[in-house]
């Protein structure tokens, strides 16, 4: 098709029961958006909450290679509304990209607009400053920097441990840059900790609760790279879950408690579980057999496909089917040279995936492939995956749902078109809205 505005309006059309904003929001996450300089943020001295690199970079360029957008942070996150397209509320992460076809920039009047091909298709709004990223710790570090926030602030995202010990070509995720986010932003000099101390995590929640006076953050994320030996004399297990078990003595019952780690021994999640963590994230990644062996060369040589997926069975006899939530990497499984050459095929696969946990209970999630080009899958795959397979995944993942009798997950806020507001992936803005149902 001759531009980006007619591939979208064909998949709109061909697709009509998947929401139109969940095209437009797979889009911008697999291929990323352009900032003029009048969206930027003033990084924290602003008026606008900035992009806080919690994890990944999500990002199509280095720092570097970002121009004004290195300097001046683009928002964490925006909303699109309204526009010829008629989008109801639709809240997405932030992936910077300058040769995207979208592009965010202020019109004559100084009002924020998301531009495809040249044309005005929405209306941007950019997350306030919250009060709480104004307060420092007693140490000086930044709220941001220990404890950012998400998802429209409903989510506190604690990576405490930045980089992972499945480390060089061998090991790492064929996909991920956990490890060249971190060199990039020491490189930079920004202030980016390796290993976040309990004491500075519970202080920095001590303050999100004292100002978040709307109760907007309702759940927390542990999480960070593998570890396959021990960070500061603990093993996994122990590691992550001593800051549930701070956070919850601190603060019992004020945050939805989950941890993303891998997919442990039953002894292991039970320590989780007894930690006070109330939702188990052991993230499966792909689900094809070979394209795990070779996209997760670390995870398949220290524990392996299959063990894997026991595990993740077996932690739901700890958890709860519905508290166990496995992520995959929506559209590596089409990625070069290795992946599916077809959507259909790609489709069928991760349906199989899907069909496996959600025959069991267990409710995967997903999150947008972004191909950062530090990383051997987005050197070869700049474009990521074709913006038809992520909107037949859509169609995939709700029918799956409904043949297994399965809701939304918990954790996650509200599902539905103009509600949701899980931020880097469409899923929960796909799913029909519902009754509010009990945390978890």
């Amino acid at each position: 098709m001759g531009s980006r505005t007619a591939l979208v309006e064909d998949l709109m059309e061909r697709f009509p029961h998947v929401p139109r904003e969940a095209v437009i929001k797979e889009d911008l996450l697999r291929g990323g958006v352009a900032f003029d300089a009048s969206a930027l943020s003033d990084n924290e001295g602003g008026e606008v909450k900035p992009k806080s690199y919690f994890i990944f970079s999500f990002d199509h360029g280095t720092l570097p290679e970002l121009g004004e957008a290195a300097l001046r942070r683009p928002p964490e996150e925006i909303i699109l509304t309204g526009g010829p397209y008629g989008l109801r509320r639709t809240v997405v992460s932030v992936r910077v990209n300058p040769a995207s076809p979208y592009r965010v920039a202020a019109d004559d009047e100084g009002v924020l607009g998301l531009y495809l091909d040249g044309k005005r298709i929405s209306d941007v709004g950019v997350p306030p400053m919250p009060e709480y990223y104004r307060h420092t710790l007693s140490n000086g570090k930044s709220v941001m920097e220990v404890a950012p926030t998400i998802q429209w602030g409903y989510l506190i995202y604690l990576t405490v441990f930045r980089v992972c010990q499945y480390f060089g070509a061998k090991e790492e995720c064929q996909y991920c840059d956990i490890n060249h986010n971190w060199r990039q932003h020491k490189a930079a000099g920004r202030p980016y900790t390796g290993v976040k101390d309990v004491e500075e995590v519970l202080e920095a929640l001590e303050i999100i609760d004292r100002y978040d006076t709307a109760k907007a953050s309702t759940a927390y994320t542990l999480t960070g790279g593998a570890i396959t030996k021990t960070v500061a004399g603990r093993d996994e297990a122990d590691f992550y879950g001593h800051y549930a078990k701070a956070i919850e003595e601190r603060f019992p019952g004020r945050w939805i408690g989950k941890v993303v780690a891998q997919a442990l021994p039953r002894d292991d999640v039970q320590r989780f579980k007894d930690y006070g963590v109330q939702i188990y994230h052991p993230n499966y990644e792909v689900w094809d057999r070979r394209l795990f062996e070779l996209y997760c060369p670390g995870k398949e040589r220290y524990v392996g496909r299959d063990e894997w997926h026991k595990r993740i069975l077996d932690s739901a006899e700890i958890f709860g089917a519905r508290n166990v939530i496995p992520n995959f990497v929506a559209g590596v499984e089409m990625a070069e040279p290795f992946g599916f050459t077809s959507v259909d095929e790609a489709i069928a696969s991760t349906t199989e995936g899907l069909r496996f946990f959600m025959s069991h209970g267990i409710t995967p999630r997903f999150t947008t492939w972004c191909p950062e080009p530090t990383t051997p899958l987005g050197k070869a795959n700049p474009q990521g995956a074709p913006l038809e397979y992520h909107i037949r995944l859509l169609e995939a993942y709700r029918a799956t749902m409904d043949d297994f009798g399965l809701k939304s997950p918990p954790g996650y806020g509200e599902p539905g078109p103009g509600r949701a507001v899980f931020s880097v992936s469409s899923f929960m803005d796909s799913l029909p809205a519902q009754e509010p149902v009990s945390r978890v």
